[in-house]
């Protein structure tokens, strides 16, 4: 059914896709009641905001949310279509490319994030992803093609583990690029603050850069339009080395937060908001309980 249903959103090509995914995700998205978590995570980042612009921010949120679902088939045909994607300031990246030296690629779920591992492979790069496996496998098997297609058929897709773990550590003793999305809540990770509030951060992409010393680089996807983007890529954040390696990833860690923080601010309505990305007595709080239901619903979202 799902590869019916891709086949299916495929064949109207990347904007029609992307408008059908919009409209979906606007008339559905915010009465679903992971949208709870939305409202909750807004009033948090943006105290100052009032209802209205929370609403309209959910809704938009879902509009991204659903072109990002309506775009994912029809992802291979999008990065094969002349004028979609444009680049900005991608020369430190391009630097390090040519001199086959390791980096470390971070973003999160901003825009349509799936463009961005095909973007950098394109620009020369070996890229190796970390990411989360689908419940699924056989849905998880056919989003890899897609993304595999995309791509250009030559980045590692590392699923989340040890195996993950192990591989990473080889591809940027290499000289390869590992991209890693960091925005989302990891319970045994590092205390960061976000939006002044603590937030559990993995800290492995701190761990990683110390060790190879290699650039870290901030990019995010702007979108410009149905199946329309801008990647931004910013200078490497500075390694801190103070000689003490704790407090150390915790600068790091720190500045990656920071960086997503202010991507946030500058577009909101681009953001995945349906995470709990802070402290779960914040979200009972807000009228949102701990529970298993409530969980799975955070999960899907």
């Amino acid at each position: 059914m799902v590869r019916a249903l891709f086949a299916a959103v495929r064949a109207l090509g990347p904007r029609r896709a992307s408008d059908l995914g919009g409209w979906v995700g606007r008339a559905l998205g915010p009465r679903l009641p992971v949208s709870r978590i939305a409202e909750v995570n807004l009033r948090l980042a943006f105290p100052d905001r009032d209802a209205a612009w929370r609403r309209a921010t959910i809704r938009a949120m879902w509009d991204n949310l659903g072109r990002v679902a309506g775009e994912l088939p029809t992802l291979p045909a999008l990065m094969e279509t002349p004028g979609v994607i444009e680049v900005e300031g991608a020369e430190p990246f391009d630097a390090t490319v040519r001199a086959g030296g390791p980096a470390i690629l971070f973003s999160g779920h901003f825009a349509n994030w799936e463009i961005m591992t095909p973007t950098a492979a394109r620009r020369g790069a070996r890229v190796a992803v970390v990411y989360r496996a689908i419940g699924n496998p056989l849905i998880d098997t056919l989003v890899a093609s897609l993304r595999q297609a995309a791509i250009g058929g030559t980045a590692l897709m590392l699923p989340k583990g040890a195996a993950a773990a192990r591989a990473t550590l080889a591809h940027l003793r290499d000289g390869g690029v590992v991209g890693m999305l960091m925005d989302q809540k990891m319970n045994d990770g590092i205390e960061a603050r976000l939006f002044g509030m603590p937030a559990m951060t993995a800290p492995a992409l701190a761990h990683l850069a110390l060790r190879f010393r290699c650039p870290v680089i901030p990019t995010r996807a702007e979108r410009l339009g149905p199946a329309r983007f801008r990647v931004v890529v910013e200078p490497p954040l500075p390694l801190p080395d103070t000689g003490d390696r704790h407090a150390d990833i915790a600068a790091l860690t720190q500045a990656v937060n920071d960086t997503l923080e202010r991507w946030i601010r500058d577009r909101p309505a681009e953001w995945l908001w349906l995470h709990r990305r802070f402290d779960k007595a914040l979200y009972r709080r807000g009228g949102l309980t701990p529970g298993a239901a409530s969980r799975r619903a955070a999960d899907a979202g």
